[in-house]
């Protein structure tokens, strides 16, 4: 999602007639988008600061986007004197004129909007980076309010675009040559038509009939919003790729109930259980929460068991942290760091068990791999299986397939993260 951001805030500034360059030592203006999800990425957001002090001096001006900037706001000048602009999430729409300020020399501007702005960045002017995949934000901001989380604060309220606008957006994408887009929302699948035209299951299967799209998926989905149509569309619609990410971050409910989740263990699993009844197979992936405030060994333990239920086909787990605003703050974190490290490790090993014996179920299958690029190093071409499994294969021509082309691909081997073959 912030790699689409900043997509379209560099085609935005693009339109106004600035030119991107490659290099930082070679710009004019640096803008950093920045995340604010996690601890260690906000960390990272004030380290890099300080590296670009030696840019400053060259005359250089700098702005910093996204949720830390809107987490922040004005206490950035402070820590990093330098900046000239500090813009939210929500204000990229504004950028040409908040830049232009800076241009006339003001030295603190800020584009901050609060928890209720109804705006949406929305650009035909997106400068589409990657050269196989198209990203469409089809609902911005988050209202669920978990406790541990900080978007609520950063990107404001749920708002979403009308479902004409986006089925205008994949048409023109394909027209580009895109076969592949990605539907893209903090909550992907809250989506609602502000128009009333359609559900997100409808939306979903009228983007994967749009005449040139061959694959469609969709991030991030929020389990209370997660509904059994978004299932049937997947099996109705070939287009519809056949992974669902379900993000689960706890197997205990009791863990849930503190997180404000809004679900429990048994509500999650019937959600799975529609995906295990498809007519064809979903891969499932999810992401983990461990270490919690008052999480105990057996309420960890509970996860660990629900890898063993669900059998996910990826799992993204990390060590909780405390953020700005977020009412675990509140809560006693009394679960040492050495102890969040320990479950984490669990988790992973446990992890890594399952995806040994799940991938090695597709030894000898032939599959459709959408090419990525290349590995040099080993000569392999890399791709992505439909079900979003990473695929290394061996290609006998001298020339690789260009990135966006689809191969079919014999697998002859398997590995807990990916697979690889040969080309057929």
């Amino acid at each position: 999602m912030n790699a689409h951001d900043s997509e379209k805030v560099i085609g935005t500034l693009e339109r106004q007639g600035y030119a991107q360059v490659d290099s930082e030592e070679a710009a004019d203006l640096l803008l950093y988008n920045t995340c604010s999800i996690r601890d260690k990425a906000e960390q990272k957001v004030f380290h890099r600061l300080n590296d670009y002090k030696k840019l400053a001096k060259a005359g250089k001006r700098f702005a910093v986007i996204g949720c830390v900037a809107q987490q922040e706001g004005e206490k950035i000048f402070d820590r990093a004197p330098y900046v000239s602009l500090v813009a939210g999430s929500a204000s990229y729409r504004r950028l040409p004129e908040l830049i232009a300020r800076v241009e006339a020399g003001e030295t603190r501007v800020t584009g901050l909007d609060d928890r209720q702005t109804e705006e949406t960045f929305e650009t035909e002017f997106t400068a589409r980076k990657n050269p196989y995949r198209a990203y469409i934000t089809i609902i911005e901001g988050c209202d669920k309010f978990c406790a541990y989380c900080v978007v609520p604060y950063t990107r404001g309220k749920e708002r979403s675009r009308g479902s004409e606008s986006v089925l205008e957006e994949a048409r023109r994408i394909a027209g580009m040559g895109y076969t592949e887009i990605q539907l893209l929302g903090q909550n992907v699948n809250s989506y609602r038509d502000p128009t009333g035209k359609k559900s997100f299951a409808e939306l979903l299967a009228a983007v994967g009939e749009v005449p040139g799209v061959r694959r469609v998926r969709f991030m991030t989905s929020h389990p209370r919003d997660f509904t059994r149509d978004i299932v049937e569309a997947i099996d109705a619609v070939p287009a519809l790729c056949d992974h669902v990410h379900l993000p689960v971050q706890s197997g205990s409910t009791r863990v849930l109930r503190q997180m404000a989740r809004e679900y429990t263990r048994d509500w999650y699993l019937e959600r799975i259980a529609w995906m295990k009844a498809a007519k064809r197979e979903i891969s499932i992936s999810t992401d983990v929460i461990v270490g919690f405030p008052g999480e105990t060994p057996e309420e960890f333990e509970q996860t660990v068991t629900l890898l063993d239920v669900v059998q996910y086909d990826a799992v993204f787990a990390f060590k909780y942290s405390p953020r700005p605003n977020t009412p675990s703050l509140v809560m006693i974190d009394s679960i040492p760091e050495a102890e969040k490290s320990k479950r984490l490790q669990i988790l992973l090993d446990r992890q890594k068990e399952i995806q040994k014996v799940n991938y090695e179920r597709h030894l000898g299958s032939t599959l459709e791999v959408m090419v990525e690029g290349t590995n040099t190093a080993r000569e392999q071409v890399v791709g992505r299986s439909s079900q979003n499994k990473p695929v290394n294969f061996t290609w006998p021509h001298p020339i690789a397939p260009a990135p966006g082309s689809y191969q079919r691909v014999k697998i002859t081997r398997t590995f807990p993260n990916s697979l690889a073959g040969e080309a057929v």
